[in-house]
């Protein structure tokens, strides 16, 4: 038997039907999870640096994660919206090659299954005051660890399934450009998740081209095929990923972080961090005080 592992998983965070108006503005937001919203009353926009997504009714939206965007309602929008992180067994995201916001027209199918993803966990809301010094991150990151690890089986599996579900509606051929670069080498595997287990130290190409015992530039076009990112912009984009999930996560100064994620100073990570998002740590640190996260 040939079988096929899935190496995407999804755990929720939040997930609530709310009503919206013009306070729900906010620009240059970069989330470490997903964003999911169906849209049932009202109007809205996403944009990202390439497009003006109007938020209509009866269609699903999705942001992946580290996605640049703006949200933006002038007067009146009601959603449905879920949130969730993605694990990836060989550290490369479902949407790495697709940081852009998708749109589809919701079936009877879809609508089931995000009320019903409320319906098993209620309470998952953002209930919160917008002031960010009420708000501790990493209590809410130790809140919504517990409230999964606190599923019973049934209700866990359920959840999973459905995001499950509701992430392969934007996974067809004509909407999606997946990798088809075929099955990854074991030696760029092993490249990749050692990227991803030692962040914090120092990582050179010419390191990681010795470890898998390639020369260096057959080794950088190689990781180049199979990933389609070049070693040393994979590792900066890894590392700010990092970074962006300590900011939300954790009280750590930038200097920690910039430590944590093997930069050699914080005004590098600075630079790198800017480069990579379209804007400066604080930046991205306000903006996640003013969405509660």
């Amino acid at each position: 038997m040939i079988k096929r592992a899935l190496k995407q998983t999804f755990t929720l965070l939040n997930v609530d039907r709310v009503e919206l108006d013009s306070k729900w503005n906010y620009k240059n937001v970069i989330s470490p999870y997903f964003r999911l919203y169906y849209i049932d009353a009202g109007a809205g926009e996403i944009s990202d640096l390439s497009a003006n997504v109007r938020l209509e009714p009866g269609f699903l939206y999705i942001i992946p994660s580290f996605t640049l965007c703006n949200l933006t309602c002038q007067s009146y929008l009601r959603q449905y919206f879920v949130q969730f992180f993605e694990e990836s067994s060989d550290g490369i995201s479902l949407f790495a090659n697709n940081r852009s916001i998708f749109s589809i027209k919701a079936t009877e199918m879809d609508i089931m299954n995000v009320k019903r993803l409320l319906e098993i966990n209620p309470g998952r809301g953002i209930n919160r005051s917008d002031n960010p010094k009420v708000y501790e991150k990493n209590i809410f990151y130790k809140e919504y660890q517990e409230r999964n690890n606190q599923q019973n089986m049934s209700t866990f599996i359920e959840t999973h399934g459905i995001l499950l579900q509701l992430v392969s509606r934007f996974l067809s051929p004509e909407i999606f450009k997946h990798n088809e670069a075929g099955q990854i080498p074991a030696k760029i595997l092993h490249a990749i998740n050692y990227i991803q287990l030692n962040l914090d130290q120092d990582l050179s190409v010419t390191q990681l081209a010795k470890s898998a015992n390639l020369h260096t530039d057959y080794f950088s076009r190689l990781f180049y095929h199979y990933t389609g990112e070049r070693p040393v912009k994979y590792i900066h984009e890894k590392r700010i990923e990092r970074a962006q999930y300590l900011m939300v996560t954790t009280q750590m100064t930038y200097s920690e972080i910039a430590a944590q994620t093997g930069f050699e100073n914080v005004y590098y990570f600075s630079r790198i961090f800017k480069r990579i998002t379209g804007t400066s740590p604080g930046h991205y640190k306000k903006q996640m005080d003013l969405l509660n996260f």
